[in-house]
């Protein structure tokens, strides 16, 4: 384990927003009044506005307020809401992504209305859920591809979508070639002595 022993190793890990560091010691910003987490991914403030703390109680006792963000304040173990949610919604969605459905079904399910659901989605993943289903999708149906022989209308249907067109389009967009190309493909590389 890496011991942060002086400033210079605790500023690289502030710099790499290390989540290793948590709990390790603690930041503050001079000109913001504000201490923080190693692992926050507010902007890096400049180094000679930067004071070290061993933990958030000390930190409080200068001065200094907790961030908003990162919640310094809070124990390890809290969770945001935001990222909570997101987690919560990436288990559905890759444990149940065969489901046609479940897109339209997820914000029930996490008890978000789809509209905050898909902003703090987009927040913590950067991507919506319906990018991130349909790219866990083609991935599943890459691996059936590449592993089995069911034929591409079952693995299209298996891999939750309606439409062979749109199983189609979208395995092209991501993967950049036919389903019937992927497979011959990685048939061929197999069969390809080293």
């Amino acid at each position: 384990m890496l011991k942060y022993d002086n400033s210079a190793r605790m500023w690289r890990a502030v710099l790499a927003s290390d989540p290793g560091a948590d709990g390790l010691f603690y930041y503050a910003v001079r000109t913001t009044g504000i201490f923080c987490r190693p692992s926050c991914k507010s902007k890096p403030p400049r180094p000679e506005n930067v004071r070290f703390f061993s933990s958030a109680a000390a930190a409080m006792a200068a001065g200094f307020r907790p961030c908003k963000r990162c919640r310094p304040d809070r124990p390890e173990e809290y969770r945001e809401p935001a990222v909570e949610l997101s987690e919560r919604a990436v288990r559905i969605l890759t444990a149940e992504y065969a489901d046609p459905q479940i897109l339209a079904a997820l914000p029930g399910r996490v008890g978000a209305s789809p509209a905050h659901l898909q902003r703090l989605f987009k927040q913590q993943t950067g991507r919506t859920p319906r990018v991130f289903l349909q790219d866990w999708r083609i991935r599943q149906a890459a691996a059936l591809l590449a592993g089995t022989k069911l034929n591409i209308t079952e693995i299209c249907l298996a891999v939750g979508f309606e439409s062979l067109s749109t199983f189609y389009a979208a395995f092209r967009s991501i993967t950049g070639a036919a389903p019937g190309s992927y497979r011959r493909d990685r048939f061929r590389s197999e069969e390809e002595p080293l």
